[in-house]
């Protein structure tokens, strides 16, 4: 049986905790155990509640490995008070490690936005923002469709890949009716969306992206939001793709108790 610490060296080696941004606070979460420690199981989520800790326990996982940061704008005291504080008392009393990589899977060389363009079929991608000193690590990607795409079609098609129930969209510019060249960013990329126009992207894809974006963007360019959740739910299968190919017949779960937070009516 492999160690925490085995575990976690096959994520570090796929995205290294180095290249996350500097605001980010990926890496070990909690650690009630040392990094020698037998794992018995990986569980992954794309964020740790208490409803994903309970299940960690119910299958016999000591490991969650999760997308989001556990804790990422600090903790003043741990109570019951939040669901967030309600997760770490959970796992720190049942001795379950938890590990996030955030923007370190999402700049790793095909990282997130990799995954999400090759889910679309997208050809000779590269980083949208690529980081200094490497054109291989960066966050979102370019890349070209196989055809030419009418634009409701190329809607549609993303819609159905990335698993929206809906989606918001810009009208475009005026003299484009299809896809060919498209950008896009895992989770909130608003801030790329001149960068995608430089790019002569016809079309990108991000969530959490603002009114004024829509305002001031959303003519000269097809402008595709998700949603933040449908943006980054593939990290898990990343995470297990990681993993099993290092240890293929280890447990390792992808959270079911984990549900979009966001309903839409």
């Amino acid at each position: 049986m492999p160690t925490l610490s085995q575990i976690v060296d096959c994520v570090e080696a796929f995205a290294a905790p180095e290249i996350q941004e500097k605001w980010d606070n990926s890496g070990w979460q909690l650690r009630p155990r040392p990094l020698s420690a037998e794992c018995s199981g990986v569980m992954l989520c794309l964020d740790v509640r208490p409803e994903v800790v309970d299940e960690a326990i119910e299958t016999g996982c000591n490991l969650i490995i999760s997308h989001h940061p556990m804790i990422f704008r600090g903790l003043k005291h741990i109570t019951d008070a939040t669901p967030e504080e309600r997760a770490v008392i959970a796992a720190i009393s049942a001795g379950v490690s938890v590990y996030s990589s955030h923007t370190a899977l999402d700049s790793a060389s095909h990282g997130v936005s990799y995954r999400l363009g090759s889910m679309l079929g997208l050809e000779d991608m590269s980083v949208l923002v690529p980081q200094a000193g490497g054109a291989d690590t960066g966050l979102g990607i370019v890349g070209f469709l196989p055809a030419p795409m009418p634009i409701e079609v190329f809607v549609s098609m993303v819609k159905n890949v990335y698993g929206a129930r809906v989606v918001r969209r810009s009208e475009g510019r005026q003299d484009i009716s299809i896809v060919r060249k498209v950008a896009l960013c895992s989770g909130s990329g608003g801030e790329f969306l001149s960068v995608a126009i430089r790019e002569r992207a016809d079309a990108y894809i991000t969530s959490d992206t603002r009114y004024h974006d829509f305002v001031d963007f959303g003519k000269e360019i097809l402008m595709v939001d998700t949603g933040h959740y449908e943006s980054e739910i593939c990290t898990k299968s990343i995470f297990s793709d990681i993993i099993s190919e290092k240890f293929p017949n280890f447990a390792v779960r992808q959270s079911r108790a984990e549900q979009n937070p966001v309903r839409y009516v």
